[in-house]
């Protein structure tokens, strides 16, 4: 719903940006800027691009398809109670931790004007409890509620008309896809926590597309204490900046929310390491060597990468080796595995930032990282193939059937959705039921992280992924999983029952 006063408070309160020097940028683990960087103009900004990578349209059914039919088209769904089983947070909802009391804060252009109605249907056919803000729902004490604000406009959802040139940065269907994403599936993890969805319109003067509204958006949830963490579907490649100074000036919510005990999290990513440069708009040109994503690449922002996930998709307590994807499939996958590193999977180094001191200590067998920051910490389930099931109505003509044109979601219904924006929402999820058990926000995690990682209980807090690569295009090196921390899944992905209230310090 949009707040008017909410909207008017907004525009009169954000903060200034703040600029970082580079004298002063050394202690947030800032090294030298990329060769040839310099101050960027106001026009120079990349367009934030959702980070949900690749999607199948199933059914335009109310209920979601079965699990014969994702078979059907090469590939397993996992249900919410699934997905939960796989990362083992049933014994956290038996003891009552579910994010109860904590806030999540969504961050996305445009949105879905739709999510509340399309949420109430995830719920209910999913089995999870409903939020206070839903069409029909009645509202009643220690409910969770989800709140949409719009925070600089709103736009109209729909698809690109037939033969359009346009350059697609503004997708609004696509967006809307990844809003239903990040809300059903953040609420999926952490289904006691209340969500607030803050949507940005980046149609911005100078050019300046999309970051600013993105971060002041987020300036404003740290400034007013209204999350405790902050869940981040977007990115782009650090050399898409046009100059280190552009991308130093956008990190002031970050700062902030460092101080203030609010945990940052970002999608690190769905190209492996050949990440699309700025130009040509319509169809950019890949950057030659390995690249990173910002604002995962942050320091203080906890990167999360994804894999395949090969569990059982209809229980989530065994590994699964028969079913598609042949990522899954024995010869893919000779050691039954139950999670693969994902192909796309966002990772490598910085080239802005230096290595923080939290990666210095790295559990036995990781790959080095040797003086710039490594990219992603964490890891969890992102590739469509082995996708989470989304609902969404907001494209609304629901005319193009299996095969949207494009590649644009043009359907309303039931989609199988992957990247690294499936990964982040989730993550987000489990820091809010960390929160719960700590009694508020535990800000930065990721000291805590890699000195869990770095302990002598590394395999009972994660899955190691010892296996996959994110070698995306042939033609620009990519990165093996390794034992450890590897620039593909990070320190691994979670067992929850285990690793958040170590988070969580109990």
């Amino acid at each position: 719903m949009e707040i008017s006063v909410f909207h008017e408070h907004i525009r009169k309160t954000v903060r200034q940006v703040v600029t970082v020097s580079f004298a002063g940028a050394a202690a947030l683990g800032l090294g030298p800027a990329a060769a040839g960087a310099g101050i960027a103009a106001a026009g120079s900004l990349p367009a934030p691009v959702p980070v949900v990578a690749d999607f199948q349209y199933m059914t335009a059914s109310t209920t979601p398809p079965a699990e014969s039919d994702c078979i059907s088209v090469g590939r397993r769904c996992f249900t919410s109670a699934a997905m939960q089983a796989s990362y083992n947070l049933p014994p956290l909802y038996a003891a009552g931790d579910t994010g109860a009391g904590m806030t999540i804060a969504i961050i996305d252009s445009f949105g879905n004007p739709n999510m509340a109605s399309d949420l109430g249907n995830f719920n209910t056919q999913m089995g999870l409890p409903h939020m206070c803000g839903e069409p029909g729902v009645t509202c009643t004490a220690g409910m969770p509620t989800f709140q949409h604000f719009y925070w600089n406009g709103k736009t109209q959802v729909k698809a690109p008309p037939p033969g359009s040139h346009g350059t697609g940065q503004q997708a609004r269907n696509l967006w809307a896809l990844e809003t239903s994403l990040d809300v059903e599936w953040a609420h999926t993890i952490a289904p006691g926590a209340n969500i607030i969805n803050i949507t940005t319109n980046p149609a911005e003067i100078l050019g300046v597309q999309g970051f600013p509204a993105m971060m002041n958006a987020e300036q404003f949830v740290v400034d007013h204490n209204e999350a405790n963490v902050i869940t981040q579907s977007f990115g782009a490649a650090e050399e898409t900046f046009g100059g280190t100074q552009s991308l130093l000036n956008l990190r002031h919510a970050f700062i902030s929310a460092a101080a203030s005990g609010i945990t940052v999290l970002a999608s690190s990513g769905d190209f492996g390491t050949a990440n699309p440069g700025k130009t040509p708009i319509k169809h950019p040109n890949t950057i030659p060597f390995p690249t990173v994503q910002w604002p995962a690449s942050d320091p203080l922002v906890t990167g999360v990468g994804g894999t395949y996930l090969c569990t059982d998709p209809i229980t989530g307590t065994s590994v699964d080796t028969t079913d598609p994807p042949a990522n899954c499939q024995p010869a893919a996958n000779p050691t039954s595995a139950r999670e693969v590193g994902w192909i796309a999977g966002g990772g490598g180094f910085s080239h802005i930032f230096t290595k923080p001191s939290y990666q210095d200590t790295l559990p036995a067998g990781s790959t080095p990282i040797d003086t710039m920051r490594g990219v992603p910490d964490i890891s969890y389930q992102a590739s469509s193939r082995t996708g989470v099931l989304v609902y969404d109505t907001a494209p609304g003509d629901a005319t193009g059937g299996l095969n949207c044109p494009s590649g644009n979601p043009c359907s309303a219904g039931w989609y199988v959705v992957g990247g690294t924006s499936s990964s982040c929402p989730q993550w987000a999820g489990l820091v809010a039921i960390a929160d719960q058990i700590a009694g508020g926000g535990l800000g930065q995690i990721n000291p805590t992280l890699y000195a869990l990682a770095a302990g002598p209980n590394y395999g009972t807090y994660f899955y190691d992924v010892t296996t996959g690569n994110n070698q995306a295009n042939p033609s620009i090196p990519g990165y093996p999983a390794t034992t450890g921390w590897d620039p593909v899944t990070g320190l691994g992905t979670p067992n929850a029952a285990a690793l958040v209230p170590a988070l969580a310090g109990h």
